[in-house]
């Protein structure tokens, strides 16, 4: 039952308020040219760090191209051009289906009882 009203309360589709939000990320996002999966930090979680490595290269190149020219306009003090911005796609994922791949082996493994495939170490 709460799961259910959680849901809908965090739906863009039936709560306004989660819509407002969504556009507003959308629109920041579509300044500096990024996609929501870019967000994403390799070095915090390491099953992120697993699901960029299985990605093709191809893709891996197109998120840096998107993070370098982000960090580039951000230092500019500066956004895209409004045609530019108008053709970004903030939403369209790329590493989620290979993320939730990534966790479902890791819990499949832990399940199992074998080890991890990579740990976190403390240098």
């Amino acid at each position: 039952m709460f799961s259910k009203l959680l849901a809908s309360f965090v739906n863009p589709r039936r709560n306004p308020l989660a819509r407002l939000h969504r556009n507003a990320v959308a629109s920041r996002l579509r300044k500096y040219g990024l996609r929501y999966d870019d967000l994403y930090d390799p070095y915090h979680d390491l099953d992120i760090k697993e699901a960029l490595a299985r990605l093709p290269r191809e893709v891996v190149d197109a998120r840096n191209q998107r993070l370098k020219r982000a960090m580039d306009l951000s230092m500019k003090h500066q956004y895209l051009p409004d045609d530019v911005q108008a053709i970004q796609t903030p939403f369209r994922s790329y590493l989620s289906d290979m993320l939730a791949l990534v966790k479902k082996e890791k819990a499949e493994r832990e399940a199992l009882g074998a080890l991890p495939l990579y740990q976190r170490t403390i240098p």
